[in-house]
């Protein structure tokens, strides 16, 4: 972001402020356009997100953080809006992502507090008139791993006959992803996402929230992009979601094993995506750092396929690529 934009962000912000001496700081800039600054006094601090109009419209956001709070959920209060500059003015929920301080000794603690939320989330908030996760943007999803990771980090070519076997388990894994409930989808309910906060926790970055699978934000939560868990441990979270879940009355499946299954799919269409994204941040908007998480991604992928079959495919096909690859991982 220009520092041009930056200040004219700030100076926006301080025309709701109360007078007096603000510091200013950058808060983050994420995998997205969107930048965030916190404007701090002595007793009071506030978050300013710049969301270029034509890159990262505002509208969204707007509308899925009115849904969350009206089911009671902690998001950042909105002080005040300008969706034509792309500036918004929120409540700052404090310094601490989960990411920061989840611990083995904590995380069932913290991760009971998201679970709740998301229970709640996936039960109560309204999805009339949300995006709908449907098979276009599923496939269009998948797509990024061969545009991007495959052709341009691998600088791999796929073979006609690659061609098709990838298609075939990209209709198994939208087929997989369209046969679940549909509901509330944050789409990126990770512990990057949450701030320990009173009530915990509080969530961000819901913009992109749409009615889709039941599965997806539970897999985004144990199965994340910057921590990783035993296996074992995530297959427990798993089943305690299902298992609450059912009991707060979401249509969650009455067997176990269908439900690991159906979040092993449901990982491996988010696995190929991220792995995609990745590479798009890296190759077209020039930040690489997103590059090195890949390898998580890939002992993810390597899970889920030993333990179902109908993966085998995607394994074998993966295999083939990497022997052709001219980058690492």
């Amino acid at each position: 972001m220009t520092n041009g934009r930056r200040q004219e962000a700030i100076a926006w912000a301080r025309t709701h402020l109360p007078a007096g001496s603000w510091t200013e700081e950058t808060v983050s800039s994420d995998a997205s356009f969107r930048s965030y600054y916190r404007l701090s006094s002595n007793k009071d601090s506030f978050v300013v997100m710049d969301a270029p109009p034509e890159r990262e419209p505002v509208a969204g956001f707007l509308d899925v953080a009115r849904r969350l709070r009206d089911t009671g959920l902690h998001t950042p209060v909105i002080h005040a809006a300008e969706p034509g500059l792309g500036f918004v003015l929120l409540e700052d929920l404090g310094r601490t992502p989960y990411h920061h301080v989840l611990t083995v000794e904590n995380a069932d603690r913290l991760f009971g507090d998201a679970m709740r939320a998301l229970a709640r989330m996936q039960l109560e908030t309204s999805t009339a008139g949300l995006p709908l996760y449907d098979e276009a943007l599923l496939q269009r999803e998948l797509a990024l791993f061969p545009d991007w990771f495959l052709a341009r980090h691998w600088q791999v070519e796929a073979s006609p006959a690659e061609q098709v076997i990838w298609a075939d388990v990209c209709e198994l894994l939208t087929r997989a992803a369209l046969r679940q409930p549909q509901v509330f989808c944050h789409r990126d309910f990770m512990p990057r996402n949450l701030m320990v906060s009173e009530p915990n926790p509080g969530i961000i970055d819901f913009q992109d929230a749409v009615l889709g699978p039941i599965s997806y934000d539970p897999v985004c939560l144990f199965r994340d992009a910057f921590l990783s868990w035993p296996e074992t441990r995530v297959d427990n979270w798993l089943e305690d979601y299902r298992k609450a879940g059912l009991a707060a009355g979401l249509p969650m499946p009455e067997s176990p094993e269908h439900w690991q299954k159906t979040c092993d799919l449901m990982g491996v269409q988010r696995h190929l995506k991220v792995i995609g994204i990745f590479a798009r941040i890296r190759y077209r908007d020039g930040k690489p750092a997103y590059l090195e998480d890949t390898p998580r991604f890939f002992r993810y992928l390597q899970q889920a396929i030993a333990r179902n079959t109908e993966l085998k495919l995607l394994g074998e096909l993966l295999e083939c690529w990497r022997s052709r690859s001219q980058s690492t991982p």
